[in-house]
Formats: C-alpha cells, sequence, structure tokens
C-alpha cells in the first residue's frame, strides 16, 4: 500500500484561484484607493485656509467635498467585495479541511484514535482548524489591508519628502523587530494553550461519558479534582496566549506613532519655507495623515505576525491529518485494472499482513467477486477474519494490492449503535422510510410493539436493546446505505436460524449489484453462498460448499457438527410439539 500524500497549504488555495483573483483585483484597487483620504483631507484643510484667507468660496468646499464621497464610495464598494471573498475564501478553505480531517478519521484505526485521545482529536477538528484558517484569512486580507496600502502610503509620502519619510520611518521597523524576537513565546504560549484545551475536551469527555463508573466505585470526588485541576491550567494557559497576542499590538502602534515627532519638527519647517521641501497647509496635512494611517498598519502587520505564528502551530498540529483519501480508495480509482477484471467489484492480489512484532497472520491472498455474488467467510477462532475485513477499510497497512471499485459499507462486531431514536440510528441524517429497512431484518414488527415505535430512544450503545435486536438494527443500517462492497462481520451471531434464512433471502434480493463478504462461523447459510473461503494457518482456500466438503475434512467436520447440533435442536422442539 502506498503511503498517502500528506495535505500542503497549498493544495487547499489552489482550489481557490477564481476566488483569489477577485480578492487580488479589488484589494489592488481598495487599498491603493486608501491613499484617497489621506489627499483628500489635505485639500480640505488647505480650502478650508483659502476660505479664510477669501481666495475661495463654500461652493468650491462642496465641489471638492462630493468628489471626495464620490471617490471614497468607490473604494468602500472594493472593499465590500474583498471582504466578501476573503471570507468566502476563509470559509471554503475551512470547509475543505474538516472534510479532509473528518475522512481521515474515519479511516484511522480504533487503536490510533484510542492513542491520540478524544478530546485532543476534538480539539485538531474544530479549534485547530479553525485557528488555522482565521491565520490564512487574516495573512489573506492583511496582505492587502497593510502590506499593499502599506507600500502606497510610503511611494506618497516619498513624492512630497524622501528625506522626512526615511527620518520618520525608522521607529516602524522597530515595532516589527521586537514582534520577530516574541514570536517564539506567542507560537510556544499557542501551543500550550492548543496542548490543555484538548486535555480538558479529552477530561470533559470522561467525566461524562464514566460518571456513573465514578460514582458507583466512590471515585467521583477525585475525579472532579482531576477535572478542576485541567480546567485551571486551561484558564491559566488561556489567559497568557491572549496576553501575548492583545497586549503587545498597542505598544508596536506607539512606537510606530514615535516618527509624527519629527513630522511636527520637520514638516513645520518646511511649510514656514526653512526646511527641505517647500510645504503648504494640504502637504503638511497629508504628509501628516498618511504617516498616521501607515503606522496604525504597521502596528496591525505586527499584530498579523502574531497570528500566522498561532495559525502555525494549529497547522502542524492538524497536518498529519489531512489526507483528503484513504489508502484503499486511492488504489480503488487506479486505472491500471486488468479490463478482464473490469467487472469485478472488488479485487485482492497477493495480499499479506502481519502485526508489528508477529509473524504473518495470512499471506498471498488472492480472491475477487463480482456484484451479484456473496462470499462466506469462515475458519477457526483467531484465524484473521476480522483482519482480513477490515482491510478493506484501510485501517490497516498491508503488503499486495487492493482494488475496489466503487466504496464499501462494513459492518463490525461492535454495532455502534449512536445514543438516538432507532429511525436515527438507521437512516444517520438521510430522508426515508426507516419502516421498510426495519422489515429487511424482520424487525418491523417488534418495533411496533414499542410505545414510541421507530421513534424509540435506544440509548448509549443501543443498551436498552437485546444484543439480536442491536445488530439487526446495526444491519439494517448497513442495508440502508449500501454500496458496490459490503463487508459483513458475523452479521447473524445472535440471531436463531429461521430468522437469519428470511434476512439472507432478503440480503441477496438487495445486493444484486454489490459484492458482500460475509464473514460467520455459523456455516448454515454457505451451502446456499457463491463462493466460500476457508482460513487456516495463514493461508485461504477459495472455493464452493459442495467442493470443500469432499476436499477439506476441517470444514466437513465443523460443518456437519453445526448442523446435526441444530437438527437436534429442531428435532427436540417438534417432539414437544
Amino acid at each position: 500500500m502506498k503511503k498517502p500524500k500528506i495535505g500542503l497549504i497549498g493544495d487547499y488555495l489552489k482550489k481557490q484561484k477564481t476566488v483569489l483573483a477577485i480578492v487580488t483585483l479589488s484589494g489592488i484597487i481598495y487599498n491603493v484607493g486608501m491613499t484617497a483620504g489621506p489627499w483628500f483631507e489635505g485639500r480640505l484643510a488647505q480650502c478650508l485656509s483659502d476660505i479664510i484667507n477669501g481666495t475661495k468660496g463654500l461652493k468650491d468646499m462642496v465641489q471638492l467635498a462630493l468628489f471626495y464621497v464620490a471617490v471614497i464610495l468607490v473604494v468602500q464598494v472594493m472593499r465590500y467585495v474583498k471582504r466578501l471573498y476573503v471570507r468566502k475564501f476563509a470559509n471554503n478553505i475551512n470547509r475543505d479541511m474538516k472534510k479532509d480531517l473528518y475522512h481521515s478519521m474515519v479511516f484511522k484505526s480504533r487503536e490510533e484514535l484510542e492513542q491520540e485521545g478524544v478530546g485532543s482529536l476534538m480539539t485538531k477538528a474544530i479549534a485547530d482548524v479553525d485557528a488555522c484558517v482565521e491565520g490564512i484569512r487574516k495573512f489573506t486580507t492583511e496582505v492587502f489591508d497593510t502590506g499593499v496600502v502599506m507600500i502606497a502610503y510610503f511611494v506618497m509620502l516619498l513624492s512630497y519628502d524622501w528625506r522626512l519619510t526615511i527620518l520618520s520611518m525608522i521607529f516602524p521597523p522597530i515595532a516589527f523587530c521586537i514582534a520577530n524576537r516574541l514570536k517564539k513565546t506567542v507560537a510556544q504560549s499557542a501551543k500550550a494553550y492548543k496542548g490543555s484545551a484538548g486535555l480538558l475536551n479529552e477530561s470533559t469527555y470522561d467525566r461524562v461519558g464514566n460518571a456513573l463508573t465514578y460514582r458507583i466505585y466512590g471515585q467521583e470526588t477525585r475525579r472532579d479534582c482531576i477535572y478542576e485541576k485541567c480546567l485551571t491550567d486551561y484558564e491559566d494557559k488561556a489567559v497568557r496566549a491572549n496576553l501575548w497576542e492583545n497586549v503587545m499590538p498597542p505598544i508596536y502602534l506607539v512606537i510606530s506613532m514615535a516618527g509624527c515627532l519629527f513630522i511636527l519638527w520637520f514638516g513645520g519647517k518646511n511649510v514656514l519655507g526653512q526646511g527641505w521641501t517647500q510645504w503648504d497647509i494640504a502637504a503638511f496635512v497629508t504628509f501628516m495623515s498618511c504617516f498616521t494611517k501607515l503606522s496604525a498598519k504597521s502596528s496591525k502587520a505586527a499584530k498579523l505576525f502574531n497570528s500566522v505564528q498561532k495559525a502555525s502551530v494549529s497547522w502542524k498540529r492538524i497536518q498529519p491529518f489531512l489526507i483528503s483519501k484513504s489508502p484503499v480508495q486511492k488504489e480503488a480509482q487506479a486505472k491500471d485494472i486488468p479490463m478482464a477484471n473490469a467487472k469485478k467489484a472488488l479485487i485482492a492480489e497477493h495480499v499479506s499482513f502481519h502485526y508489528e512484532g508477529c509473524d504473518d497472520l495470512f499471506s498471498d491472498v488472492s480472491f475477487s467477486a463480482s456484484p451479484g455474488e456473496i462470499i462466506g467467510i469462515t475458519g477457526p477462532i483467531a484465524c484473521g477474519k476480522t483482519t482480513l475485513g477490515k482491510l478493506f477499510l484501510g485501517e490497516l497497512a498491508h503488503k499486495g494490492t487492493i482494488h475496489i471499485c466503487g466504496n464499501v459499507v462494513y459492518m463490525g462486531h461492535d454495532t455502534e449503535l449512536i445514543s438516538g431514536t432507532i429511525e436515527e440510528n438507521i437512516l444517520l441524517g438521510d430522508v426515508g422510510d426507516a419502516w421498510k429497512a426495519l422489515s429487511w431484518v424482520q424487525m418491523d414488527e417488534e418495533v411496533r410493539q414499542l410505545p414510541n415505535g421507530i421513534h424509540t430512544r435506544i440509548g448509549n450503545g443501543g443498551i436498552t436493546l437485546s444484543g439480536g435486536q442491536q445488530a439487526r438494527i446495526a444491519l439494517a443500517r448497513t442495508l440502508w446505505h449500501r454500496k458496490e462492497v459490503l463487508i459483513l462481520d458475523d452479521p447473524f451471531s445472535a440471531l436463531d436460524m429461521q430468522t437469519e434464512q428470511k434476512i439472507f433471502e432478503t440480503l441477496r434480493t438487495l445486493t444484486k449489484d454489490c459484492a458482500v463478504l460475509l464473514f460467520s462461523h455459523r456455516l448454515s447459510l454457505f451451502p446456499q453462498m457463491s463462493q466460500v473461503i476457508w482460513m487456516e494457518n495463514g493461508r485461504l482456500l477459495v472455493s464452493d460448499h459442495e467442493t470443500l466438503l469432499k476436499e477439506n475434512p476441517e470444514y466437513a467436520n465443523l460443518y456437519r457438527i453445526q448442523t446435526q447440533g441444530s437438527e437436534k435442536h429442531e428435532g427436540g422442539i417438534d417432539d414437544e410439539g
């Protein structure tokens, strides 16, 4: 199996090329247009002075003001367009990242998920993606609202007095340097905050999920103390992280604005005709306004620097999870499947697997399944049946190749029912008739006898139901959401043989366009299977029921024991009748 490619930021940006083009165009127009503000402010101040001196009238002021309003209106329209598409850009990336993240988690093994920790995964899935995307949004916004506009302001300042511009611009770089020196501190505080948030989420999940257990064993007070410690640690680290993010920007602004002292002194000399350049009141007001706006933007740029540092922390945490497709799905889309196998739903070729530090559980496994086939797979206990089924989900790394033409739906040993109603457990958000699915598994009449029928809540994991009812609801859900390949791991183990036969007949009808792998230790249905696979000692024997009865003593003996036992049981019932 090929190792899946880890996601890159560029992969998400490329998907938003059109949106970014609109952002770029509107951002340049808007931010270059921002220089019109200081220019008009200067002209208005000069016009007011001229009115006072009697050289201009109110009409001149009104005309200038109307022109100012018209220009600013155009600039603000571009601002609206830019912000709208920046938000759309961020929302699209947030959607794509979470989609890939959730998809990646679905294809991780239970062991990997438990090792990572539920709380930590919840933080990655929500908080870290949001923080990362917010950093991308701020960066995209400030590239224009800070970068482009600062360049425009700087060019404008140079056009008025290049010497005074260079002198007054000594201080903004100092703010940048301070922000750069503090980036490690900001990143560390952000990392500590995210880690603490993950621990708190995990502790909250544990406290709620295992509350009854802690209460029964008298550990509730101790668990509360542990939770309070996590909460206190989270609060402390959150305050520290926010302190570095929110306290420093005002300091950056004060440092950047220090250049105003030079402008007041040397700019005043320019107005008096004693400086480097001859200025009027309009030039002085425009220069001061332009520098003030530039300094404010430079302080935001420093804040942006800190935001990007926080976003980079979140990106490093979620990047390993951003795999858009599972390894099995990638192989399923391969275009090099031989033409002879073009109609196969599933092909396994020379597949081998072993757990770390152990010998091969099975090796050189090859078989195929066509739509409409139901393949029974059995063997002694611990021969690797469940492990083989999970290979088709991409949960386990293996040797050899697996081709799947379409998608896989899996029903395992654990029914994994949600704490909702029977209908919610079957449809999982789809719109449809769940009664139909219940009839497929011979459970509709039982559910009609319940007080709330299909709307009965079954509790966490289906605790209010029997094992057979849990299995049938899980099977109804699997059949409702059936895809090109169905993998059923012992779906009938908790059912009587009569119900098992009825459900199997329905299964054959529903899966005429699907390939079904049915793993089971019960062999009563195996004479009706399209193929039978016997697993033993790391090898698979692919054949049919009748041939295996003749050629494989272990299979024949197991089938004979099971069928004789069931016949005696049925005979006893008849005698009693």
